[in-house]
């Protein structure tokens, strides 16, 4: 069973992402969709500017009363593997912090307070990132009167860690056979690999990763290439679309059988048959592998776009907060590492709401060859007692577009 709110993340992401465009990029759309689903709980009981709350809506996919609950079903459940945080601060002598009533509304692990100085925000980012981000997405100023913040991070290890293998397993198409020395194999067991026909891109080739669980909580990374010609946003809108079936341990809708497929080589695999001892039931074994490289990325993205709902989630906290803002800042900075032993990812989302006027106070076997750009979607698993599902349960948390592969280290 999985929350609602995958539609509206889906969404969101591709709008994010599409922002990025084909770059080597990493980001988490969740991080600013829960920042702006922090907002909404401000629209509850007050004179909000009917356009500015249609625009918010439109932007998280949902109503704003819906997108709230949300927001406290994660906030105040905390994933074991997924450290979140969120903050919102206003300037000393500006406003009244908005009534009592509606930051109720709030999660109960928002931070709400005076706007810490440019130390302060940074120190925030730190404590809430495993230290993997150490400053702030913004620079703080003058004319800065509330700010709103969120933070994700996780740092897991593989369940199974990768082997090691010749970057040549690439193929002979990939430009990162040539531009490597060696590269990430799935191992024997513990990952899990499909070739799946879609009925938008074509055939994809799929890996996933399980990290180690915590308390019935885990998280698994996802990867998914197609075709060189398909475009990063389809690819992303692919592996998105997979991440309920991957977190709950399933193969995509349309997996295809090796039995299905010609032997040889194709441009995203190769396929291979051999007599061997089996105890399938039919007596066709069905075995895959997977190549894949490691990779980095650190990226920044501005939050600007008018489709992201920035916009409207600074009216809607000013009017909440009696604050008059003439314009606002968004942004966010995201960083993770995939490697032989585990991934690392964090991102914090900063919107600041700012005022022309500067206020007072002091300023500061199938072998599946992940040979091309592709696409990463890492996803939370979220089983508690009796079986049931947390509000986590399938939710894509990080998302990246890898295009700069990295060597496998010596060590």
């Amino acid at each position: 069973m999985t929350t609602d709110l995958h539609g509206p993340l889906h969404a969101y992401a591709a709008r994010l992402h599409a922002t990025a465009g084909d770059r080597h990029h990493v980001a988490s759309p969740l991080g600013a969709w829960l920042l702006l689903a922090v907002a909404a709980s401000a629209a509850a009981g007050s004179t909000v500017a009917e356009e500015a709350a249609t625009e918010l809506t439109r932007a998280l996919g949902t109503d704003l009363p819906n997108a709230a609950e949300v927001a406290r079903s994660l906030l105040d459940a905390p994933h074991p593997l997924v450290g979140s945080a969120t903050a919102l601060w206003h300037r000393s002598g500006h406003g009244d912090g908005g009534s009592a009533a509606w930051r109720a509304t709030l999660p109960r692990t928002t931070e709400v307070g005076v706007l810490p100085d440019q130390a302060g925000l940074d120190a925030w980012a730190r404590e809430h990132t495993l230290g993997l981000i150490d400053t702030f997405p913004l620079r703080v100023s003058p004319d800065v009167v509330l700010a709103l913040a969120s933070a994700l991070a996780t740092r897991v290890s593989w369940a199974t860690p990768f082997d090691v293998t010749d970057a040549r397993a690439f193929g002979a198409g990939s430009q990162w056979a040539g531009q490597l020395r060696r590269a990430l194999r799935s191992p024997g067991h513990g990952h899990r690999c499909a070739i799946v026909a879609n009925a938008q891109v074509g055939d994809v080739i799929v890996h996933a990763a399980p990290a180690q669980t915590t308390d019935g909580a885990g998280l698994v990374v996802l990867s998914v290439a197609a075709a060189p010609q398909v475009s990063p946003a389809e690819v992303l809108a692919v592996a998105y679309e997979f991440s309920s079936a991957v977190a709950d341990g399933a193969q995509p809708a349309g997996s295809r059988s090796l039995f299905d497929l010609p032997l040889g080589e194709a441009p995203l695999w190769t396929v291979s048959e051999e007599r061997v001892r089996t105890r399938a039931r039919d007596g066709r074994e069905e075995r895959h592998h997977a190549v894949l490289p490691c990779w980095s990325a650190q990226s920044e993205h501005g939050l600007t776009a008018p489709a992201l709902g920035f916009g409207a989630a600074a009216t809607v906290l000013a009017t909440a907060m009696g604050l008059s803002v003439d314009g606002y800042e968004a942004r966010q900075t995201a960083v993770a590492r995939f490697d032989r032993y585990g991934f690392e990812a964090a991102a914090v989302t900063g919107m600041f709401g700012v005022t022309s006027v500067p206020p007072e106070g002091v300023a500061r076997t199938a072998e599946l060859r992940f040979g091309h750009p592709y696409a990463v979607v890492a996803v939370a698993t979220d089983t508690r007692a009796a079986g049931v599902t947390g509000p986590w349960h399938g939710l894509p948390v990080f998302s990246a577009w890898v295009a700069e592969p990295e060597d496998v280290p010596e060590g």
